[in-house]
């Protein structure tokens, strides 16, 4: 099974906010994360991942990978809000979707609560960052392969 995996805007700098929490979590440990929940799990899974800034990029990403992804882990951060561009192209190639956020320690401007996302995602997970990552991976493993 293929599945995509796209960290929004600023996700390379979460070190930061967890640092401002008292925690250590990176991009490359919940990267990390994801691989070894595949593996501990027994998942016939291949990960391919992007983390951007930039709408254009994450789109060609999308675009892309249409045909190659079964599955894609999604957390949009403050795309969440109005990244309407990136919406239609989710809606286009219609790939299943688990959405990410995090908790409030993570996530101060709530993006979750009014994801423009959520008419597209199978489900969304809202936990700590590498939690919700590797529920969603289990999930969306699970969901896929029951279809």
């Amino acid at each position: 099974m293929n599945i995509l995996v796209l960290h929004g805007p600023n996700l390379n700098l979460i070190g930061v906010r967890s640092s401002q929490v008292g925690e250590q979590v990176t991009l490359d440990k919940i990267d990390r994360a994801l691989k070894n929940t595949a593996h501990k799990l027994d998942l016939d899974i291949t990960l391919k991942t992007l983390q951007t800034h930039f709408a254009g990029k994450a789109i060609t990403f999308l675009q892309r990978n249409r045909n190659w992804a079964d599955g894609l882990i999604f957390s949009p951060g403050p795309w969440a809000k109005a990244n309407y561009d990136l919406l239609d192209t989710l809606k286009l190639v219609q790939i299943p979707m688990a959405e990410v956020f995090f908790n409030s320690d993570f996530d101060s401007d709530k993006f979750s609560q009014s994801s423009i996302f959520s008419e597209v995602s199978q489900f969304s997970k809202i936990d700590h960052p590498i939690n919700a990552y590797t529920s969603a991976l289990s999930e969306l493993y699970y969901h896929l392969s029951s279809h």
